[in-house]
Parts: C-alpha cells; sequence; structure tokens
C-alpha cells in the first residue's frame, strides 16, 4: 500500500493530447466535438428505436443495440476529457484518473471486439442454418454470449490496468498521447517491459485475431451458402445486413491491428494518434450510420417514429 500512496502522490500524467502540433486546434476541437454530440445522438436513439419497435425485437437487432450502447460509452470515455483539458489550457491527469480511463477503454475495446464476432455468427447461423435460427439464437444464448464479451472484457482490462498501473514510472510524465493506452504509457516506464509486452501481444489474439479469424470463416461460409442457393428477396436483404457488419468489421479491426501489430518503427507517435482518433471517436458515429442507412428495417421504424411525432 506504501509503495502505492508513494506513487499516487507523485506528479500526474500529462497528456500532450492532439492540439500541441496543430495549426488550427479550435477547428480540429470543433469537428471532434461535432462528431461527439452527433454519436451520442445516433446511438442513443438506435438503442431507444431498437427497445421500442416491436420489430426490431430479434437476436440481430438486440447485438445491434448493445453495439450502439457500447459506442455511446466509449466515446464518452475519450472526448470529455479533451475537452476539458482544451477549454481549461490543462493537460493532466491523475494517476488514479489514468487508470480509470485505461480500465474503461480496455473493457469497451475487448468487448466490441468479441461482439463483432458474435454478430458475425449470428449472420453465418440465419443464412446457413435458418431453420435452426430460433433455437441456436434463442434469448437466453443472445444474453449469455452478450454477457460473455463483457466478463471476458473485464478480466481482460482489470488483468492489464493493476499490471500496468504498478509499474515504475520515472522521468518524463508526458504522454505522447490524448488519453492513457498501454503503449503509449509504456514509453514511460523505467524497467524492462518486454515480458509484459508478448503477454500484451497474446491477448491482441485472443481480443483481435481470434475473433477477426472467426468472423471471415463466418463470411465464408455465408459465400459459400449464397453462391449454392442463389439470391432471393429475403437473402438479398440478410446480405445487406451481413454487408453492414463487414464494413464496421474492417473499419473497427483494420485501425486496431495497424496499430498493436505493425512493428514500431513503421508507426510514430503522431500516427498512432490519427489511428487512435478513427477507432475511439469516428468509429462511434460511423457504426450507427452505416446500419441505419443500409438497414430498411431501421430506416422504415425510425420514420415511422417520425411521422408519428410530426402528426402529434
Amino acid at each position: 500500500m506504501e509503495i502505492w500512496n508513494n506513487r499516487t502522490t507523485g506528479a500526474d500524467f500529462v497528456l500532450l493530447g492532439l492540439f500541441h502540433c496543430i495549426l488550427v486546434p479550435k477547428l480540429l476541437f470543433t469537428f471532434i466535438f461535432l462528431v461527439f454530440l452527433v454519436a451520442i445522438i445516433v446511438n442513443i436513439m438506435m438503442v431507444i428505436l431498437i427497445w421500442l419497435n416491436s420489430h426490431l425485437h430479434s437476436p440481430m437487432y438486440f447485438l445491434l443495440s448493445q453495439l450502439s450502447l457500447m459506442d455511446l460509452l466509449y466515446i464518452s470515455t475519450f472526448v470529455p476529457k479533451i475537452a476539458i483539458d482544451f477549454l481549461s489550457g490543462r493537460n493532466n491527469i491523475s494517476y488514479t484518473n489514468c487508470g480509470i480511463q485505461l480500465f474503461l477503454f480496455m473493457t469497451l475495446v475487448g468487448a466490441e471486439c468479441l461482439l463483432l464476432a458474435v454478430m458475425a455468427y449470428d449472420r453465418y447461423v440465419a443464412i446457413c442454418h435458418p431453420l435452426h435460427y430460433s433455437i441456436l439464437m434463442r434469448p437466453t444464448v443472445c444474453i449469455f454470449m452478450v454477457a460473455g464479451t463483457w466478463l471476458g472484457a473485464l478480466i481482460n482490462a482489470f488483468i492489464h490496468v493493476v499490471y500496468v498501473l504498478n509499474l515504475p514510472y520515472c522521468g518524463s510524465r508526458e504522454i505522447h498521447h490524448f488519453f492513457c493506452e498501454i503503449p503509449a504509457l509504456l514509453k514511460l516506464v523505467c524497467a524492462d517491459t518486454s515480458l509484459y509486452e508478448n503477454g500484451l501481444f497474446i491477448s491482441g489474439i485472443i481480443f483481435l485475431l481470434f475473433p477477426i479469424s472467426a468472423i471471415m470463416a463466418s463470411y465464408g461460409q455465408i459465400l459459400s451458402t449464397v453462391l449454392r442457393l442463389g439470391l432471393n428477396m429475403g437473402m438479398r436483404k440478410t446480405l445487406s445486413t451481413c454487408s453492414s457488419h463487414l464494413i464496421v468489421v474492417i473499419l473497427f479491426y483494420g485501425t486496431a491491428i495497424i496499430k498493436y501489430f505493425l512493428p514500431k518503427a513503421y508507426h510514430t507517435a503522431e500516427q498512432d494518434k490519427v489511428v487512435s482518433i478513427f477507432y475511439t471517436i469516428l468509429t462511434p458515429l460511423l457504426n450507427p450510420l452505416i446500419y441505419s442507412l443500409r438497414n430498411k428495417e431501421m430506416s422504415g421504424a425510425l420514420r415511422k417514429v417520425l411521422r408519428r411525432k410530426i402528426t402529434k
């Protein structure tokens, strides 16, 4: 406990953020804040729409509501802190708050990685085993799988955060990032972290490569089934949802793999910030837009709600 107190009562970390080397910081801040507001509104609308509309009470939309909930929490973990730092001119973050932010980030990114794999499995069952869909994707199974994604992510986040916060930090407290992320924090550690980095790599395989392999396998089976059976109207509607999911998968996993699996020599701290903006700020906005714009049931349900509001 004494060691912990010594570490936490030292100097706060300093987040160098996004704006210290930008020529027009106010313009970038305005853009990020507008993205945040739209993402919050759209994701809340998605969750409310799915829960209120009985036609959307199916496993696919239940999983989609969970994705919107994760994105809602995800973007709220970063942008309020970015806004406070920009408006106040203070970029410091306490040891404890850094740990909380890291824990939330690790939990939400891990849960979303696993959830996207569950969503791919849902589409695989719907297309390849439609007669067994109501059994394989019954409500208890859906709840169990979603709970598993949250629990797995929580355990993984807890292990990493406890370990990283107990590493010895010395010298500079400047984090070359806009939030507390493990690769940025490890640069401040005055000890050999190679063993832990190997563990982090294994964690990345479990939460990134395994899910994306499962997703690719699911879509391989879906494509095989579609080519074998041909297209009808029902199949076309299902494939439209699949294409939306695939776009989300590419956006999310692609940027995460670039960040965590490319050798350090291939990306700088500034490039890492740009990639991080994509999967922490832009993806929570793009996910609901992709699903709502490309999904006729979602857009139809939204039109019905708006029509009711206008006629009242």
